[in-house]
């Protein structure tokens, strides 16, 4: 098999322990991109990037120049306040034929129920709960036309985009590709999990080709386009607001590990002339606004900045975690952080639960039975997932909320305590993840009534014996030498 087509199929992706394997001990030339994906890209995380689709088109030594070359126009994508911090500050320049101001105004379209952004007590339309919730996959539409726009559909959230503050977890379930349309979250940022089908979107910046196994991270106010390569498609997504995704930090792990800069993909500028009607959708306090124009709006030519989409490969995260005894905090498996205004814990954490190995000795190995302050949301892309309360397939969800107690049935517990398990690798072929939060979540009407709506079953919990009563008389001994000893 030749270098070219090693791994050209992207199921062959879901079966490698992890992307090293595609280096195959260093007798083929390496690769960053898996080898089905059509475009080019730019690595690193956060960097001021650079990209021409025609050399020579940026400005040098200045960003607005009086003319521009080729006649195109110059507009800035400024996405934090002017004065922010150097190391804070977002912002884009882009060098396009037409501006985005030139449009034919917004109309407002009609409410989708199945999306939510307010999630504050006062709304009747949301629900707590401090039941396990799950829900079966939701069904992709097999009649119709149904877009990434419109196969939107919010399970649960926190806080309101008009504050700036909260988050709000979405699925999507989508059967064609957005035709002469595009798409512009202004409430906050999307991170997209698909988890069936690919999804090749087209943004300002350039293409992204995003397959299950991958992410994708759209920022406020970006416009994008999806098509569906393979067909229809189903997949996760989680909004911040008022916030970014960022690389957690490190700590003692030092320089590398977790989600590593590199392996982070920008895409190259692409652009497009074209005199034909486009719709414009904006998101903004969770309602839905129409513009048309009559030209394409993926017609820049150069931009640079560091507010800039980008996509990451799950294969490549390298798992940490304890080589002697016990359990880690399941922050080592943090992919991406979003800070809130509590600087003690984050908006939103979205970690991956991928192949490892588990080698920790004299240590109980299942999850331990815990309660937390973090919300917890979860899904699976592919494979298998053993550390829920309850079975779930891909691309289902589910959810506890903060505080409430979870972990293992007793079959399981009692297996993983009566003898010592093997040094051995787990979760081979699966990638599940979390979005994890430090706000309690609401649940959506939509969930909430959901035919795919069921609870973890807590009968599961009830063989959890009482071992330590068949102590009693050991106990009792140990108890009265204790007495006697501090009488005397």
């Amino acid at each position: 098999m030749s270098a070219t087509e090693y791994l050209s199929d992207s199921g062959e992706y879901q079966k490698i322990f992890h992307w090293a394997e595609t280096q195959k001990d260093g007798t083929i030339p390496s690769f960053n991109t898996r080898r089905n994906d059509p475009y080019e890209y730019q690595s690193g995380f956060g960097n001021a990037f650079t990209s021409e689709a025609i050399p020579g088109t940026i400005p040098q030594g200045q960003n607005n120049p009086r003319k521009v070359r080729f006649g195109l126009y110059a507009e800035q994508i400024t996405a934090t306040a002017f004065v922010a911090p150097r190391q804070c500050n977002k912002k884009a320049w882009l060098y396009r034929i037409r501006p985005a101001v030139a449009h034919q105004g917004f109309t407002e379209m009609p409410d989708n129920e199945d999306i939510e952004a307010n999630f504050l007590s006062l709304n009747p339309r949301i629900h707590v709960s401090p039941t396990q919730l799950a829900w079966h996959p939701f069904d992709i539409p097999e009649s119709g036309e149904v877009d990434f726009v419109s196969g939107l559909k919010t399970v649960a959230g926190s806080g309101d985009p008009m504050l700036r503050e909260g988050l709000a977890t979405h699925v999507y379930v989508a059967n064609a590709s957005m035709k002469k349309k595009a798409f512009v979250n202004s409430d906050g940022e999307f991170l997209i999990v698909p988890q069936q089908g690919a999804l090749d979107i087209q943004t300002e910046f350039g293409p992204l080709f995003v397959q299950p196994g991958e992410i994708v991270i759209i920022q406020r106010g970006i416009r994008f386009t999806v098509s569906l390569p393979d067909g229809p498609s189903r997949g996760y997504v989680l909004e911040v607001w008022g916030t970014h995704f960022e690389l957690p930090e490190l700590g003692p792990l030092g320089a590398n590990g977790l989600a590593n800069e590199r392996d982070f993909l920008s895409p190259l500028a692409r652009y497009e002339v074209g005199q034909e009607r486009w719709e414009i959708i904006y998101k903004l306090g969770g309602k839905f606004f129409k513009s048309t124009q009559d030209h394409s709006p993926y017609d820049v030519v150069a931009w640079h900045g560091n507010y800039v989409p980008y996509k990451y490969d799950l294969t490549k995260f390298v798992n940490v975690g304890s080589i002697s005894v016990d359990h880690i905090d399941p922050s080592i498996f943090c992919v991406l952080t979003a800070k809130s205004r509590d600087p003690t814990a984050p908006l939103a954490d979205f970690l991956t639960f991928s192949p490892r190995w588990d080698v920790a000795s004299h240590t109980y190995r299942p999850p331990y039975y815990h309660r937390n302050a973090a919300s917890e949301l979860m899904g699976l892309i592919y494979g298998g997932y053993g550390g829920r309360s309850d079975a779930f397939q891909p691309g289902s969800v589910s959810f506890e909320c903060g505080m409430v107690p979870h972990g293992v049935a007793y079959d399981e517990f009692k297996e993983a305590t009566d003898s010592a398990p093997p040094v051995m690798q787990i979760s081979e072929a699966s990638i599940a993840f979390m979005f994890e939060s430090c706000r309690p979540f609401a649940i959506t009407d939509h969930a909430w009534n959901s035919n795919k709506k069921h609870e973890h079953e807590p009968k599961m919990w009830n063989s959890l014996v009482d071992n330590f009563s068949k102590h009693a008389k050991e106990v009792d001994e140990i108890m009265a030498k204790a007495k006697s000893q501090s009488s005397s």
